[in-house]
């Protein structure tokens, strides 16, 4: 699971029954992502209590305004203290009523910069936002210690170039849903080498589940994936398993 929040209170208050039942659907290795200095402490703790939980750190777009002054030198000594953890949640998001597009920008590239400085991996949430984020990752010379746009939205014919800036490219429950078009006609132009999944746990929950979601849910994208590609459950799991730890397990 390349993406999800375990932190979130939706879950994290029966974090044990997530996680059990994430070991039983075969799920082993999950990219926790933390959204604001708030959250980043039981990021830390359930990083600590579990093997299989990778941890990130940053500050998500819809969390810019809460941020202290000193935010990025405390990303950096957290980043610092946990060597073997990304940065995320990051990115753009101009579908918020309140959007401060210029301020967004900023924060993102603070964040690209120091991931690029600490060579790690960056999960990055882009909405409505892709021209801008083509622009600042043309102007960063792309990301050259890897990493990806979770839950993937744009159009097809952005994945290359995308792919091309050295980012995979992440799919969620979202595509599990008949009226995607969208999705399905991107997931055919990415490479198998840059292809992930996800859940965004406790969010995005796949077509035909209820209640919050969590990592176990995330076979159902797989099962998608595999339809739409013309694979193997298997292969699909292996090759995405492959990919996520490759880029975020260090």
């Amino acid at each position: 699971d390349s993406h999800c929040h375990l932190q979130d209170p939706r879950i994290s208050e029966d974090l044990h029954s997530v996680m059990n039942r994430a070991s039983m659907a075969g799920v082993s290795a999950m990219l926790c992502c933390g959204t604001s200095e708030q959250d980043w402490d039981k990021v830390i703790e359930i990083s600590q209590e579990y093997e299989s939980v990778i941890p990130a750190f940053g500050i998500h777009p819809w969390f810019i305004g809460s941020r202290s002054e000193k935010w990025l030198d405390k990303l950096e000594c957290v980043l610092k203290s946990f060597p073997q953890a990304s940065v995320g949640e990051i990115g753009l998001d101009y579908a918020l009523k309140e959007c401060n597009e210029k301020e967004q920008s900023s924060v993102f590239i603070d964040q690209l910069r120091l991931a690029a400085k600490l060579d790690r991996p960056v999960s990055i949430h882009c909405r409505r936002a892709w021209g801008d984020l083509i622009t600042l990752l043309e102007q960063e010379n792309g990301v050259n210690q890897g990493g990806a746009i979770h839950s993937y939205s744009g159009a097809p014919q952005l994945v290359s170039r995308i792919q091309s800036f050295g980012l995979s490219i992440s799919f969620s429950g979202s595509l599990t849903f008949e009226g995607n078009r969208r999705g399905k006609a991107s997931l055919l132009q990415v490479d198998h080498e840059r292809l992930l999944i996800e859940t965004d746990s406790p969010d995005l929950l796949p077509c035909g589940y209820t209640g919050d979601n969590e990592p176990a849910n995330i076979i159902s994208v797989v099962k998608e994936i595999s339809s739409v590609l013309g694979c193997s459950d298997e292969s699909i799991s292996e090759i995405t398993f492959n990919n996520g730890v490759k880029l975020f397990k260090r």
